[in-house]
């Protein structure tokens, strides 16, 4: 294994989307190899490959990672996006580890009825604007800066701005009280890395579909339906 990244996964957002935001923030450019399906994913079970039976699988620099959240801090930490020291780390993962929570509410969504999506759908904004977009806003505020963390563009700015973008799928206004924020918004999405990873033909993947469902429901034989929180 060498050369770019690869990445196996979905042809669609779910867990991997975050991998390939902090890959393409990073300028790096990597490979995909979809799951479409049960016999792809049998094959990688019975190579080895999925320590926990799960998928997102990256294979970089040699290994062959699962967990999200370890490839997540490998990428941050191999391209200087995880601070300068262990207190600015610190502070990165507490950012991270509040918008991954976000993005949580929102990862299930399209699996979900019609009813539960409407429901659900309140809920997301309900909390984005009362318990997570305040703490970003007065962070921003108080100290005055363009990013979040020792004014270094870092994996918690990246995490936020995909955070609010999803969240913004879901109500367009949803950042109306939160100037910092909008601000913050538009600064980070100017970075040119961002900006390319945001323009048409990218490998950003769109709002998951009924396709992008009913694969991921055969390929891991979901077959329960799920409920909203």
């Amino acid at each position: 294994m060498s050369g770019k990244p690869k990445l196996y996964y979905f042809d669609g957002r779910g867990k991997m989307e975050s991998i390939r935001w902090l890959l393409a923030a990073a300028g790096v450019e990597f490979e995909e190899e979809f799951l479409e399906t049960r016999e792809q994913y049998e094959k990688l079970l019975q190579s080895g490959s999925l320590l926990f039976q799960q998928v997102p699988l990256v294979e970089i620099d040699g290994m062959k990672m699962v967990q999200t959240r370890a490839i997540l801090s490998y990428i941050a930490a191999k391209y200087n996006l995880y601070g300068k020291d262990l207190k600015e780390r610190a502070l990165i993962d507490m950012y991270v580890e509040g918008t991954h929570d976000l993005m949580g509410f929102i990862l299930m969504f399209p699996f979900l009825s019609a009813e539960d999506k409407e429901k659900q759908r309140a809920f997301i904004v309900q909390k984005a604007t009362s318990r997570y977009f305040p703490v970003y806003e007065k962070v921003l505020k108080d100290h005055g800066q363009d990013f979040l963390v020792g004014n270094n563009f870092s994996w918690a700015d990246v995490h936020l701005l995909e955070a609010i973008l999803m969240v913004e799928e879901k109500k367009s206004d949803v950042l109306s009280g939160f100037p910092q924020l909008q601000a913050f918004k538009a600064r980070i999405s100017s970075i040119p890395t961002i900006k390319k990873f945001l323009e048409p033909g990218s490998q950003r993947k769109p709002v998951p579909d009924d396709k992008y469902v009913d694969t991921v429901r055969r390929v891991l034989r979901m077959y329960y339906d799920l409920k909203a929180n």
